[in-house]
């Protein structure tokens, strides 16, 4: 199996696995016990883009659940959400790259004297 085959396997499997996750509807809206707090809102946060695509084709999952306890929810949503969509998972793999980039590269000569 090529390194492209597996990393377009490993990207499936990982989606399918998140999307068994996915964040449903609130059942227990009625109720006043049990609201999502920061620790599912970031959850929710996290999965959101899969969510969201699920979301599109079925309409009991929400992205967002709409009684929770208030900033907390918010905050953990939205830290969650900004993990996910930020550039923190590729900067590992930019610099690595960069850095045997550069290892290949001849060394620059100064042209002035020392």
């Amino acid at each position: 199996m090529t390194r492209r085959t597996l990393r377009v396997t490993a990207a499936a499997a990982l989606v399918l696995l998140l999307a068994s996750c996915a964040a449903a509807g609130n059942d227990l809206a009625a109720s006043g016990k049990d609201i999502p707090g920061f620790w599912l809102g970031l959850w929710h946060g996290v999965i959101s883009p899969v969510t969201f695509i699920v979301s599109l084709f079925h309409d009991d999952v929400g992205i967002y659940a709409v009684r929770n306890s208030g900033g907390w929810y918010d905050f953990g949503f939205l830290f969650g959400a900004s993990v996910v969509f930020s550039s923190v998972g590729r900067s590992g793999s930019y610099a690595a790259r960069d850095s045997r980039s550069r290892a290949r590269r001849p060394a620059r000569r100064s042209s002035g004297p020392a």
